[in-house]
């Protein structure tokens, strides 16, 4: 049997971060889905479709001069869709605190991406 992944290509933009509580998400209400999950913008939502994908993320660099180098070299973190980003969003993917963490500096905020659904 042969599978396919649907919309697997390299996409570039940009993910901001959120802080706790993670509960109550959009898609799971007070399930506790962890920490390596993220919100999902207009652009993935989808309606509630984005629910549980999973996306690779990379940090490519800052979107400010306020952190010269804040991606962590040659690091990626994959996160769980468990929540909506609502319009007004500042960017693709709004990681969780954790996640932004891993592969980049929090102080810089926002920053440019590459992201793949896995």
């Amino acid at each position: 049997m042969l599978c396919y992944r649907i919309n697997s290509s390299v996409n570039s933009d940009t993910a901001t971060f959120y802080t706790p509580p993670y509960t109550p998400s959009a898609c799971n209400g007070f399930k506790n889905d962890g920490v390596m999950i993220a919100a999902a913008s207009n652009e993935l939502w989808g309606n509630g479709a984005a629910c549980g994908n999973n996306y690779k993320v990379k940090c490519l660099s800052g979107t400010n001069a306020g952190v010269p180098h804040p991606c962590k070299d040659n690091t990626d973190v994959v996160v769980t869709i468990v929540d909506f980003c609502s319009p007004g969003c500042q960017g693709t993917l709004d990681l969780s605190q954790e996640a932004f963490a891993k592969i980049a500096d929090r102080n810089e905020g926002k920053i440019n991406i590459d992201f793949q659904q896995v």
